[in-house]
């Protein structure tokens, strides 16, 4: 099958190429990546492949999200494996600029969530989402999409971003597609790919944590810390370093002792220098 895709670069030419699209009528979706996709990735660009006329995608590793100690130049890339699998996919425009591009010289303006970016990944990684909610602010002026799609993997982020969407009043709908998992549990992410062989197997503790919580929930328990302590137990068994384990409410991030409504249960480890999440929400 002859592939269609379009390769833009630079951000004048994508913005022009996107209000062309919107003159013509044209219904475009959006999926934003850091690239090294995998099964997760390609899983949002089916959702947006079906509901829209014209499907963008981005890769852009994004260094304002990153700090000074984190693994920005160790992040993996493959940009020729990436745009096979857009190819594949049905992807029209893939959107892959450099950061010089992203970021004029002295850029000074920032885009901050302050209610839901300060607790989980935020509270470890000062500056995270400050660097997030800019550059899919900036990507969402650039592609103009009537919606784009979101991994729930990334669950702070997802919630950020959405309250983001809904205070600046962008034109655009969130879609959110459940986790995709390895056969044995562990949660895709392109960092996997970085872990050693005996890091990838303990790494299954995250997804294992999680499922012992979902059955003592099941069975009634709602403390918080009863329910923690079964996920921290999973993990030091291995070498995995528990960055948190939080049980929190799902919509406003807020911790509590006794779940009485819907809870967002995310933990994040390393193994080595590697950093994975997960999370899972239990319903009352």
């Amino acid at each position: 099958m002859e592939c269609s895709l379009k390769i833009i670069r630079t951000p004048q030419e994508l913005q022009q190429t996107t209000q062309l699209l919107r003159r013509e009528g044209k219904t475009i979706g959006f999926v934003p990546t850091m690239g090294f996709l995998h099964e997760g990735h390609l899983s949002l660009m089916r959702i947006a492949r079906k509901k829209a006329h014209v499907l963008v995608a981005s890769i852009f590793v994004n260094p304002t999200q990153f700090g000074p100690n984190e693994d920005l130049d160790a992040y993996p890339r493959d940009f020729k494996r990436d745009e096979n699998l857009c190819c594949e996919e049905g992807v029209d425009i893939l959107f892959y600029p450099t950061a010089d591009t992203m970021y004029r010289t002295a850029s000074s303006s920032w885009v901050d969530e302050e209610a839901l970016s300060g607790v989980l990944c935020g509270a470890m990684r000062p500056g995270h989402f400050r660097g997030v909610c800019t550059v899919v602010a900036k990507l969402l002026n650039l592609v103009l999409p009537d919606f784009m799609v979101l991994g729930e993997k990334d669950a702070q982020q997802l919630r950020v971003l959405r309250r983001m969407v809904r205070d600046l009043n962008f034109p655009v709908e969130i879609l959110s597609s459940s986790t995709v998992r390895e056969s044995d549990g562990l949660a895709m992410s392109s960092r996997n790919s970085r872990l050693s062989s005996v890091e990838r197997t303990e790494a299954v503790s995250l997804f294992q944590g999680l499922e012992k919580v979902k059955e003592r929930f099941a069975a009634g328990e709602r403390n918080a810390e009863v329910l923690k302590a079964l996920i921290r137990e999973t993990i030091e068994k291995t070498s995995g370093i528990i960055d948190y384990i939080e049980i929190i409410d799902n919509e406003s991030l807020e911790s509590f002792q006794t779940l009485e409504t819907s809870a967002l249960v995310a933990l994040a480890v390393r193994f080595s220098d590697v950093r994975l999440i997960d999370n899972v929400v239990l319903e009352s």
